[in-house]
């Protein structure tokens, strides 16, 4: 799941202010962005090598330390600690943790096969990004409108308002983020484009990716905060 995760870091935002909303958008996402780190330490290599071959169904990697289940344990560790300490909050300590979890139980119904601890150990999740990618994001589409709605629903009952235009700035930076996954779902940029073969001098889409999701979170952090308090109802 990619821009799904983002929503629960709004609402995180949302219930518990005191932290603040860039730290809730980064940890939302902090397994994601440990495995391009990974990648380039060589602990998380991603294939293919080819970023022009790339979809999300033929994307190869083992997220061992990224995503498996018991180091998850030391994320959500790093993320309390961070947020307790930071935010002087053990409440914005746990709801970072909390985002932890949530993003791997979001990855569950809608991303690529986790497991225990290693490959050889029991999955962990439906792996529908290799078995049926398009029911993936159907998945994440549903659960982004509804969490989106419940975000915009509790603005308007605390009081926040925002313009339309500003909505739909929120709005367009997820719809970004699902039809970027559908265009590379099952083709690649290289089948989209008719490119022929050449070497690009970096491997796989992590370069595209980083970018996707560094731009999303700033366009996130940008337009969110840009609302109003209604007088009356504050």
């Amino acid at each position: 799941m990619l821009a799904g995760h983002y929503t629960t870091a709004l609402i995180a935002n949302q219930k518990f202010p005191k932290g603040t909303l860039l730290y809730f958008l980064i940890v939302s996402q902090l397994q994601d962005l440990l495995w391009f780190a990974f990648h380039y330490l060589g602990l998380e290599p991603t294939g293919p090598s080819d970023a022009f071959n790339a979809t999300l169904s033929n994307m190869t990697v083992n997220m061992l330390y990224s995503h498996d289940l018991i180091p998850q344990i030391a994320w959500m560790t790093i993320a309390f600690i961070f947020g307790r300490v930071v935010f002087k909050s053990t409440k914005i300590g746990l709801v970072g943790a909390a985002l932890l979890v949530g993003h791997f139980v979001l990855d569950f119904f809608s991303g690529h096969p986790h497991h225990i601890f290693g490959e050889e150990t029991h999955a962990v999740g439906l792996g529908l990004y290799a078995s049926n990618v398009y029911l993936a994001i159907a998945i994440e589409a549903i659960f982004c409108v509804g969490a989106l709605w419940y975000f915009f629903r509790e603005d308007v009952i605390n009081g926040k308002l925002r313009t339309s235009k500003n909505k739909a700035a929120i709005i367009s930076v997820f719809v970004y983020g699902i039809v970027f996954m559908l265009m590379i779902a099952t083709n690649s940029l290289r089948d989209i484009l008719g490119l022929p073969e050449f070497d690009l001098g970096f491997n796989t889409n992590v370069p595209t990716l980083i970018f996707t999701y560094v731009g999303m979170i700033a366009c996130l952090n940008y337009f969110v905060p840009k609302y109003k308090m209604d007088s009356l109802g504050a």
